[in-house]
C-alpha cells in the first residue's frame, strides 16, 4: 500500500513537499523498485511527473517541472519524496506515487502501465 500526504492549496509560486509511505513491504522491498510521480488534472490524462531509480542515482522529470520539482527517497523509511517549488496554477491535479513492476530499473520509465502499485493520491491545488 502506498499512500500520499503533503497537498494542499497554495498560492502560485508556493511550495509544498509530498510524500508517499510505502507498507506493501517486505514480500515486495521498497528499496528493491524505481519510484515515480504521476498527476492528474481534471478533465485530463494521468501525465508523468518525476521517476527516480531504485538506489536513487538516476532521476528522470517531465519537461513541465524540471528545474522546480525534485524527486528523492529514504529507502531506510519506505518514503519517496516530490519537493515542489514555484509552483504554477498549471501545476493543480491530484499526485500520485507508484511502484514500478520491475526490479531495479535505472533507465527512464514514462508510461503508467509499468507501474504495479499506485496510491490514492493528494490534491495540490495552485491559485494565481
Amino acid at each position: 500500500q502506498l499512500v500520499e500526504s503533503g497537498g494542499g492549496l497554495v498560492q502560485a509560486g508556493d511550495s509544498l513537499r509530498l510524500s508517499c509511505a510505502a507498507s506493501i513491504y517486505p514480500t515486495r522491498a521498497f528499496g528493491n523498485y524505481a519510484m515515480a510521480w504521476f498527476r492528474q488534472a481534471p478533465g485530463k490524462e494521468r501525465e508523468f511527473v518525476a521517476q527516480i531509480s531504485w538506489n536513487g542515482e538516476n532521476t528522470y522529470y517531465a519537461d513541465a517541472v524540471k528545474g522546480r520539482f525534485t524527486i528523492s527517497r529514504d529507502n531506510t523509511q519506505n518514503t519517496l519524496y516530490l519537493q515542489m517549488n514555484s509552483l504554477k496554477p498549471e501545476d493543480t491535479a491530484l499526485y500520485y506515487c507508484a511502484s514500478d513492476r520491475v526490479l531495479f530499473r535505472a533507465r527512464a520509465e514514462y508510461s503508467s502501465t509499468q507501474y504495479a502499485d499506485w496510491g490514492r493520491g493528494t490534491q495540490v491545488t495552485v491559485s494565481s
